[in-house]
């Protein structure tokens, strides 16, 4: 109920008006008497109104007057300052008028206000400041028929009215900055997220059409058996019995099928658009450097990036690349290094992703990319699936890349390297 009542707008403005009248308790008076007063209830408005654009000013600077107003003569009341109320509401009137007349300016400008540098946004509100207490002034003067301010006073008042709003920007500026740093690092979490999932169902969808490429080879075979068997005429049986299996697989590749479809779908409305290649290898590491504290090991990553462009191909690429720097991160045993190099050569991008681990093993070179050959075991002595190396050679296989990996000498692991036609990832520019 508490939530609610603040999304009112009703609230939202009372809320405003009695904190306003009340921060006006803070304040110094310039002139002698209390003839006029430096009160931070109007930097607290301007902060509201900049904070809360979603209220209507005026009518915002009609309510705030009022309850001023009201709240002053009540003080007046309170204290025993010898003022009937009328008195009071009297001497109080112009503080009203301040309010609404700075509403109603900023009103003139609020569609304005992003476009405005912080340093003119300052100026512009010290002179909407200005004017509202030239206005308030002028109120006083006719109400109560006060003494007109000399030359002096005035360009005391013009220094208050750009310290009181330029220090009021400056706090409106930082939380807008504060503002803007969550929210660019919830977007980079979405991103991740983003990312992070279409690299998995990436993976899925380039996997389920080699498998339908598989029952549809397999669907194929299977009726060519029929036929030679129903051609011999002697194996009725069994010929009726490989049909059924065909007519079976048939069924799984239709459902497949299907589901490809959905999944292809999903992809292309979750993931799309472009991303530099710098964005891409920044994402790799620092997905996998959780992963690698989540293993307990402290390793550094290195990037470097000769060769920058737009890449509309980036969950493929990302796809690559994380498999790889995983392969590294679960080969190094305790601590360690992990460098990344993209760049350009002749008519193609190079990557390189080299670590400090173990190395590989010269009879391990020959079956590294085959489809289940793994080296890695768990505490149990289970063996890891062993396709996601063989998963990397399809997709630059897709991209008529090539893939090699060698011994870091430097490093002391092994250096992989990609090499891809710079033409089928680089986007063209429109």
């Amino acid at each position: 109920m508490g939530q609610s009542l603040l999304k009112s707008k009703v609230a939202q403005i009372l809320l405003v008006a009695v904190v306003t009248a009340v921060a006006g308790e803070f304040k110094i008076n310039p002139f002698d008497g209390d003839i006029f007063r430096i009160a931070m209830g109007s930097s607290a408005f301007l902060l509201f109104l900049l904070l809360m654009r979603q209220l209507p000013f005026i009518s915002t600077g009609i309510v705030t007057g009022l309850v001023v107003l009201l709240f002053r003569t009540a003080m007046d009341m309170a204290e025993g300052s010898g003022l009937t109320a009328q008195q009071s509401l009297t001497s109080h009137f112009s503080a009203m008028v301040y309010y609404i007349v700075f509403a109603v300016l900023m009103h003139v400008i609020k569609s304005r206000l992003d476009a405005f540098h912080p340093l003119v946004l300052g100026g512009v509100a010290a002179l909407i400041d200005l004017l509202s207490n030239e206005m308030e002034l002028l109120t006083r003067l006719i109400v109560l028929d006060s003494a007109s301010f000399r030359l002096n006073e005035w360009t005391y008042l013009m220094a208050i009215a750009v310290l009181r709003t330029y220090f009021t920007t400056g706090v409106y500026s930082s939380i807008s900055v504060s503002q803007m740093r969550i929210r660019a690092r919830e977007q980079n979490e979405r991103i991740e997220q983003m990312l992070g999932f279409g690299s998995g169902l990436y993976g899925e969808v380039f996997y389920l059409k080699k498998s339908i490429g598989t029952l549809e080879n397999v669907t194929l075979g299977s009726f060519e058996l029929y036929r030679s068997l129903k051609a011999g005429g002697e194996q009725e049986p069994y010929s009726r019995q490989v049909l059924d299996i065909t007519q079976q697989i048939h069924e799984v590749k239709k459902d497949s099928q299907r589901i490809l479809a959905g999944l292809v779908k999903l992809v292309e409305r979750e993931v799309t658009g472009d991303m530099p290649l710098s964005g891409i290898m920044r994402f790799t590491v620092k997905s996998n450097a959780k992963y690698a504290e989540m293993l307990g090991k402290q390793i550094s990553f290195h990037i470097h990036i000769t060769s920058d462009y737009t890449t509309d191909s980036y969950i493929p690429l990302l796809t690559l690349l994380n498999n790889l720097t995983a392969n590294a991160v679960e080969v190094i045993k305790h601590k360690g290094s992990i460098t990344l190099d993209a760049y350009e050569k002749d008519d193609n991008t190079i990557f390189t992703v080299t670590d400090s681990g173990a190395g590989i093993g010269k009879l391990d070179l020959e079956l590294l990319f085959e489809p289940g050959f793994t080296t890695k075991f768990n505490e149990e002595g289970v063996a890891a699936t062993g396709i996601g190396l063989s998963h990397v050679r399809d997709i630059v296989n897709m991209f008529e890349g090539t893939i090699s990996v060698q011994p870091a000498s430097h490093a002391g692991g092994a250096m992989f390297q990609i090499l891809l036609p710079s033409a089928k990832l680089r986007k063209e520019e429109q």
